[in-house]
This record gives C-alpha cells, structure tokens and sequence, in this order.
C-alpha cells in the first residue's frame, strides 16, 4: 500500500520532541510538507520547530485537521 503526500497533505507527527521526531521533521519542512501538529504525551502546549505539539493524537486532529 502506498502513501500519497501532495498539497493537501497537513502531517502530524507522533514523537515530534525526540531525537528522531525533531530530525525528521526539520527535514520534512525542509522539503515543503506542511507539518501542522506533533504529539508527546505531557508535553502539549510547547512548539517545536514552529509546531504545537499535544498531548493526545485525537486533540491534535481536532485542532489542526491533520490528515496523514
């Protein structure tokens, strides 16, 4: 199965504060994804990279409508 990213793609990241999640993230932004949420559990209300970061997956897509 294949995922599709195009313009209308509004990513969430899970683990977003993590080593992994930040590297990636600055490098999906690099490339022009527009990344509108991130979720670590007890660290909602923060930004990183310039995108609020929540507690819970269900709040992120409520607030942000991300899609993928």
């Amino acid at each position: 199965m294949s995922i599709l990213v195009d313009k209308g793609t509004r990513l969430l990241v899970q683990g977003i504060t993590g080593g992994e999640g930040s590297f990636h993230t600055q490098r999906c932004i690099e490339y022009g994804t527009k990344v509108v949420a991130g979720v670590t559990p007890g660290k909602g209300g923060n930004q990183i990279l310039g995108v609020p970061v929540y507690n819970d997956v269900e709040r992120a897509v409520a607030e942000t409508e991300a899609n993928a």
